[in-house]
């Protein structure tokens, strides 16, 4: 038989654990739909808000790729076989299309596919009660439609306002107060996108898990500049000659969001967490289902593989198929029997065993290489 790879995540039913994020790929119906047909077994909308945005000029995504043959990152296209891709760089906002717009369009997702999961992405500001309100505004008439559950964007690096995105994603109390205002309404699971653009993830986490937040996903992209290029002195991604700050993702952010999630696994290894960030194929999705994950989530690896990734989720599918089945004489059968496997052998600086036995000091007992070091002290 072949293996079963359905997960239960916040009491929802994927038929596996491989999610299209909220992004470029998820900014329409059609996207939405060809990704399901492909064999995603969840989808999260382009983030959907109340207040108007208007996207920049141009470009709104580049991909950076790497020299095979010189350590040179850049966005301007080599020839076939020249480099290799490094990241994505993206300043795009929320989505553009108003709630009106997502609402039928949302209905008719579910009617077409009951059996996926379609998690709605939304997004508003903080602070006030006009806010909050809006948060619930955006909750009800999306599960109106039937969605299966929610994600709040506490993650956007690229909005102005103090109040929205990453700015409530950089605070324990505006992370557990929107979450607990879209809670009272709220009649499917909620989850929480965090950003990686703070000092220690967890504590905004706590800030989620305070306001009864159901899960929370990490990591949304890292805040960057494209790169410039030395012969112009130009951002190689800019309009006017003007740049500012926005998101890398892809391959080159994979490390880094990993280890936000095993702070967050270690922290709270009875909660539930969705990773992202720079899964391209299945052992990397791996390494996140290793550190404790219960879905993991696809952007960047997707975009350039027809928008919205068939190939991509084709070998997620049969990797994890694969895996399964070649430790079958362990006796797993499904994600839960190896989920968190590696999540413990992260451990502290001072509990990694030494070449000589040697006591480890961290910089405690004596000062750096100003003094003189214990006999005994490795050099």
């Amino acid at each position: 038989m072949p293996a079963d790879l359905s997960v239960t995540f916040t009491g929802l039913r994927f038929e596996n654990p491989f999610m299209l994020a909220s992004a470029p790929p998820t900014e329409s119906e059609s996207n939405i739909l060809r990704a399901f047909d492909a064999g995603w077994g969840g989808v999260v909308t382009k983030t959907i808000g109340l207040h108007p945005v208007m996207n920049v000029k141009g470009p709104k995504t580049k991909f950076n790729r790497l020299d095979v043959d010189s350590p040179r990152i850049s966005m301007q296209k080599r020839a076939a076989g020249k480099s290799v891709l490094h990241s994505s760089w993206n300043w795009e906002l929320i989505s553009d299309k108003p709630l009106d717009w997502w609402v039928p369009r949302l209905g008719r997702i579910k009617q077409a596919h009951p059996g996926k999961m379609l998690i709605a992405s939304i997004m508003a500001g903080s602070g006030s009660d006009k806010e909050y309100k809006n948060w619930q505004s955006l909750a009800k008439a999306c599960q109106d439609e039937k969605v299966d559950g929610l994600e709040l964007n506490f993650s956007c690096p690229h909005m102005d306002r103090d109040d929205m995105g990453s700015n409530v994603g950089r605070n324990r109390q505006l992370c557990r107060e929107v979450t607990q205002v879209v809670k009272e309404v709220s009649r499917v699971p909620v989850w929480v996108k965090l950003t990686p653009s703070t000092t220690q993830i967890t504590v905004e986490a706590y800030g989620a898990f305070e306001g009864k937040a159901d899960a929370v996903t990490s990591t949304n992209t890292f805040p960057s500049l494209p790169p410039i290029d030395p012969e112009t002195l130009e951002f190689e991604m800019n309009v006017d000659g003007k740049v500012s700050y926005g998101g890398l993702g892809g391959p080159a952010i994979l490390p880094l969001s990993l280890a936000k999630m095993a702070q967050l696994t270690q922290e709270f290894p009875d909660k539930a967490f969705s990773g992202v960030g720079g899964i391209a194929e299945f052992s990397h999705a791996l390494m996140y289902m290793l550190l404790g994950c219960g879905t993991v989530q696809v952007c960047t690896a997707a975009m350039l593989d027809s928008a919205v990734g068939p190939n991509v989720v084709k070998q997620l599918i049969q990797g994890m198929g694969e895996f399964i089945e070649k430790n079958a004489h362990r006796g797993w059968k499904r994600l839960e029997d190896f989920r968190g496997l590696r999540r413990n052998a992260i451990v502290p600086h001072s509990q990694i065993k030494r070449p000589d036995g040697s006591e480890y000091h961290g910089g405690h007992e004596y000062e750096g290489y100003a003094g003189d070091a214990p006999a005994n002290s490795a050099s």
